[in-house]
């Protein structure tokens, strides 16, 4: 059978964004010797943000905003990481297909353009990616990825995994990866909205 992802209730209005930044971030010229030892430990490349170079990339915005609380920040990014790291348990393609459809769900614009991106490098093919906003209907899926989808419309409308969705994915994944598919939809869902709350839409 093919899981059955409800759709929100017309009647909700869209989300109410705010049009500007709530909380200011932490300018990186301010961040004292243990901000940058923790924060900087999470960029891919520090060293180009620390050229000094004319071109240099600016300090991205959000982890200015997470230098507003470094012990919280010094738990949560460790855990992000793990996600896309080495000790992972998903495969970078479904990883990358959920954050987009709960970015997409939750209309976080920071986590669906990181991810966007993120998703063509692991692999998916762009009638993939045009087909997060569609959701699990869309006939480019495959039974699981169809399930990824619709996991997510599930755990963002109804608080949990369906019976249908759940049959899918067990019959794909091991006990681990399925904890770390509830965890990783749970977590970008936790993020996207406090992200959406703070007012960050653009990564900056």
């Amino acid at each position: 059978m093919t899981p059955h992802s409800p759709q929100p209730p017309q009647s909700l209005p869209p989300p109410e964004m705010p049009q500007e930044l709530r909380l200011v971030p932490l300018a990186f010229a301010e961040w004292d010797a243990e901000t940058r030892e923790v924060l900087l430990a999470h960029l891919r490349r520090p060293e180009l943000y620390l050229s000094g170079a004319p071109d240099a990339p600016p300090m991205p915005v959000v982890l200015e905003l997470f230098a507003r609380h470094l012990p919280l920040s010094a738990s949560w990014l460790p855990f992000t990481a793990m996600l896309a790291g080495a000790d992972s348990r998903l495969a970078p393609d479904h990883r990358e297909l959920a954050i987009l459809r709960v970015a997409w769900r939750t209309r976080s614009g920071y986590e669906w353009t990181q991810h966007r991106r993120m998703g063509g490098e692991a692999g998916l093919s762009e009638a993939q990616l045009e087909a997060v906003v569609t959701g699990p209907g869309s006939e480019v899926w495959t039974p699981v990825e169809r399930a990824i989808v619709a996991a997510v419309d599930e755990m963002v409308d109804r608080f949990a995994v369906g019976e249908e969705t759940w049959a899918v994915l067990v019959a794909e994944f091991d006990d681990a990866q399925l904890f770390e598919l509830l965890f990783l939809i749970g977590g970008y869902q936790c993020l996207a909205t406090v992200l959406n709350s703070v007012g960050l839409q653009e990564p900056g």
